[in-house]
């Protein structure tokens, strides 16, 4: 996999989309839906300000944060994201108590999906680097000198 993401782009756009994840239930109107579609975005959004504001890179703004765990936490709460609606039901519940389909999940797919994008494919992703070559294949040694 190649990266297309650069790591300062990334930044910015973590700090959007976390804070768009903070109002998404006033925005989309997800405060009638479930608990789960209200509590989940605000939760996830707060963590990654906390992890944007402590991350070590471009636009970390105290610098404590390893950069590749806050990539493989991204992949990690954006694919809980992306399944929540589905995990929780209200993916379903709004459907049968509209009679029609509202799309009311999607900003929760969408946003998710974005996060678990942005995890894998940023430049110095643990996603994206290679295994180590600093042993032999196979991690199999000589054994001429056992």
């Amino acid at each position: 996999m190649k990266p297309f993401i650069s790591t300062a782009v990334y930044g910015v756009l973590n700090y959007i989309i976390a804070l768009t994840l903070i109002a998404s239930p006033w925005l989309f109107d997800l405060r009638s839906i479930s608990s789960a579609a209200f509590f989940l975005p605000i939760y996830i959004g707060w963590l990654q300000l906390i992890m944007a504001i402590f991350t070590n890179n471009e636009t970390g703004f105290i610098k404590q944060f390893p950069v590749r765990i806050h990539y493989t936490l991204d992949v990690v709460m954006g694919f809980i994201l992306l399944m929540s609606p589905f995990i929780y039901g209200f993916a379903f519940d709004s459907v049968r108590a509209a009679g029609v389909f509202k799309g009311v999940f999607l900003p929760e797919v969408l946003l998710g999906g974005l996060l678990f994008i942005m995890g894998l494919f940023t430049k110095k992703s643990p996603f994206t680097l290679g295994l180590p070559k600093t042993h032999a294949e196979g991690l199999i040694g000589s054994t001429d000198s056992i």
